[in-house]
């Protein structure tokens, strides 16, 4: 890795004119509750002063020169009035000095920036949802994701609006170190520590009617049950609805159905315990409720491309005996 700390991996953001002064700072706050793994920079096209949307201006620490350095870009929205579909010749410059094997990440409308360097070409993306159809006209040959909270394409990672740019950091930090470390940066942040990529953009009603008729204390008590190997009827019962009711609020107020729900919830687990523990395999898997070990191995190399034991060996501290 590149930087003054080799053990550091540098993550630079891309200050643009115009750019939301919220999401311009999601990478140094995210990345940056975990210092001993990350340093992060932020540079503007020109090396001046660029004005945010909220009407104060961003002095960079540094110019586009940095890019060249960086293991990681992210590129922060802009103003939706502001976006072109060709570039500035100074951003254009800039992201030519970005390294071919760099990382590159983008929150919400900085898909638009990717898109017109002709970085999103070939390649799966999402943006928020508001701004699909502008991007559909500008961009008709790349396949856009617009259900999506995050999408990762090879090197080339995009995020839908403001939070979800939270989402696809903890992600990054989940490839790079593994989940306990995520997670520790999410705790640090106050931030939920986890949701799909998949997950949906829009959530039909994130707060209940009427508190009594929410699922959390269903999701609550499967998570303290994850052992057990619970099926929909299981959560309906417990939530004293129907299966079809339950199925219906349970996607209102999670963005994903309740059989979706729960696998993420078990892998996500089974991560945990592949990175902090020396448990068989065998016992993982019957830990987080899954019937044989070869069905954790399925489910886990069709999410995230590797079997637990490589996994394991990629993020346990010490090699299991």
């Amino acid at each position: 890795m590149s930087g003054t700390t080799p053990s550091r991996h540098r993550v630079v953001v891309l200050a643009q004119e115009q750019a939301y002064a919220f999401e311009l700072g999601i990478p140094s706050r995210i990345f940056g509750a975990v210092p001993e793994h990350y340093e992060v920079m932020l540079c503007t096209p020109h090396g001046g002063a660029v004005m945010t949307n909220a009407g104060f201006a961003v002095h960079p620490e540094h110019g586009p020169e940095m890019l060249a350095t960086a293991d990681t870009v992210v590129i922060p929205p802009i103003d939706p009035s502001a976006v072109r579909r060709e570039l500035s010749p100074a951003v254009r410059d800039a992201l030519a000095l970005v390294r071919d094997d760099a990382r590159i990440a983008s929150i919400c409308t900085g898909s638009f920036t990717l898109a017109a360097a002709g970085l999103l070409d070939g390649r799966r993306a999402t943006t928020h949802w508001e701004s699909t159809p502008h991007f559909r006209r500008l961009y008709p040959h790349i396949e856009l994701e617009e259900d999506a909270l995050f999408v990762s394409d090879g090197r080339i990672h995009s995020s839908a609006g403001a939070a979800s740019g939270i989402d696809l950091c903890l992600d990054l930090i989940r490839s790079d170190h593994g989940a306990k470390t995520a997670n520790m940066a999410a705790r640090r942040c106050v931030v939920a520590p986890f949701r799909e990529g998949g997950q949906a953009q829009f959530i039909n009603r994130p707060v209940p009617d009427d508190a009594g008729m929410s699922t959390t204390a269903t999701r609550e008590w499967a998570l303290q049950h994850l052992e057990v190997q619970l099926t929909v009827a299981d959560l309906a019962r417990h939530a004293h609805l129907s299966e079809r009711t339950l199925e219906r609020r349970f996607t209102e107020e999670t963005g994903m159905a309740p059989r979706r729900w729960l696998t993420q919830q078990r892998l996500e687990r089974a991560r945990e315990l592949l990175e902090t523990t020396d448990l068989p395999i065998e016992e993982i898997a019957t830990a987080v409720g899954y019937a044989t070990a070869t069905s954790l191995r399925n489910h886990l190399s069709s999410r995230i491309g590797v079997l637990p034991a490589a996994y394991r060996r990629t993020f346990h501290p010490t090699p299991a005996s």
